[in-house]
C-alpha cells in the first residue's frame, strides 16, 4: 500500500486539488498496477500507483497518451499528473464513466482507429522506449519496416525466450523466420502510422457513447500490427473491422502477415506467463514458414 500522506501531500504539489478528506477507493480491471478513485474539487480522478521501479513505465505510459490525444482521432484520457515519492510511482488520469459498447460506438472506434493511423511519421520506432505489459519495448528509430520489426520486436522477444529456458525448436525455426521476414513484405511496404501498441479488449472502452482507448505502448508502425492485436484476445465487434475497413482497407497479403504480427504478442505472453503460450507461438512460426 502507498504511504498516503505523502502521496496525497505529491498530488497536491502536482496540481490535483483533492478534496481534505479525499479517501482512495480502489478500482479493479487491472494486473499490473493499483488502481484508485480519488475525490477532488473538480471531480474523480483515476489514480494508478506502483513502486518506485515503474516511474519511467508510468511516464512513458503518459507521453504516449499524449501522443495520441495529438492526433485528434480517438479520445484518451487526459493526463493531469505523473511523478513519484520516496516509494511510490503514480499517474493521475481524468475519471471517465465507462459502459458497455453498442453497435454504434464500434463503429465509431474502427473509423476513428483508421484516422489515428492517419497521423504518420518518416521512420519506424519512437522517440523514448515503454512497456509492453511488463516487457521492456526499445523502439529505436528506424528507416526500415522489416529491420525494426527483426531487431525490435521478433529479435528482442525471442531472445528473451531463450533466457528463460525455451530453446530448442522455438529458436531454431524462430530464427529461421527471422532470416526470412523479407519475403513476407515483397508487395506490402507499410506506411508508418502512430499506433496504440497494445490493443485488446481491456484497453479500450465506451465512455458517452464515444470510444475510449488507454493503457497504450506507443510507437509508430505498419498499422496491420494493431488490427492483428484486437483480433487476438477478440473484444471487437464485426461492425468495427467494417467502419475500419470503410475508412481504410487492408492490403492483399494482411490475413498471413496478421500471424506474424500476433507472434510478437504470443511470445511477449510466453515470456510473462509462460505455460501454454509456447505450443501456440510454436504454431505461429511453423505457418508463417
Amino acid at each position: 500500500m502507498p504511504d498516503w500522506s505523502s502521496l496525497t501531500r505529491h498530488l497536491r504539489n502536482a496540481g490535483i486539488p483533492l478534496k481534505p478528506a479525499a479517501t482512495p477507493r480502489p478500482v479493479g480491471g487491472g494486473d499490473i498496477s493499483a488502481a484508485w478513485h480519488l475525490d477532488t474539487e473538480d471531480g474523480g480522478v483515476f489514480l494508478k500507483t506502483g513502486p518506485v521501479a515503474t516511474s519511467d513505465m508510468f511516464a512513458a505510459e503518459a507521453e504516449g497518451l499524449s501522443e495520441i490525444a495529438l492526433a485528434k482521432a480517438i479520445r484518451v484520457p487526459e493526463v493531469l499528473a505523473v511523478g513519484q515519492t520516496a516509494d511510490t510511482a503514480f499517474l493521475v488520469l481524468e475519471w471517465l464513466p465507462f459502459e458497455r459498447p453498442g453497435r454504434t460506438c464500434e463503429q465509431r472506434f474502427g473509423k476513428q482507429l483508421a484516422d489515428m493511423h492517419r497521423t504518420t511519421r518518416d521512420h519506424f520506432g519512437w522517440h523514448r522506449d515503454n512497456t509492453i505489459g511488463l516487457t521492456p519495448q526499445h523502439n529505436r528509430w528506424t528507416a526500415d519496416w522489416v529491420e525494426f520489426f527483426r531487431e525490435h520486436r521478433l529479435g528482442y522477444q525471442l531472445k528473451l525466450a531463450a533466457k528463460k529456458g525455451y530453446t530448442g525448436e522455438l529458436q531454431q525455426q524462430g530464427l529461421r523466420l527471422l532470416e526470412r521476414l523479407p519475403a513476407l513484405f515483397d508487395s506490402h511496404v507499410p506506411v508508418s502510422s502512430l499506433l496504440h501498441g497494445d490493443l485488446w479488449g481491456g484497453n479500450w472502452a465506451s465512455s458517452g457513447g464515444q470510444p475510449v482507448i488507454f493503457d497504450p505502448a506507443v510507437y509508430y508502425g505498419d498499422r496491420e500490427t494493431d488490427l492483428a492485436m484486437t483480433r487476438l484476445f477478440g473484444g471487437f465487434g464485426r461492425a468495427f473491422y467494417e467502419a475500419y475497413e470503410a475508412a481504410w482497407p487492408l492490403e492483399t497479403g494482411s490475413a498471413e502477415r496478421q500471424d506474424l504480427y500476433q507472434l510478437y504478442h504470443v511470445l511477449n505472453h510466453l515470456n510473462l506467463f509462460g505455460g501454454g503460450y509456447h505450443s501456440r507461438a510454436l504454431a505461429l512460426i511453423r505457418a508463417l514458414l
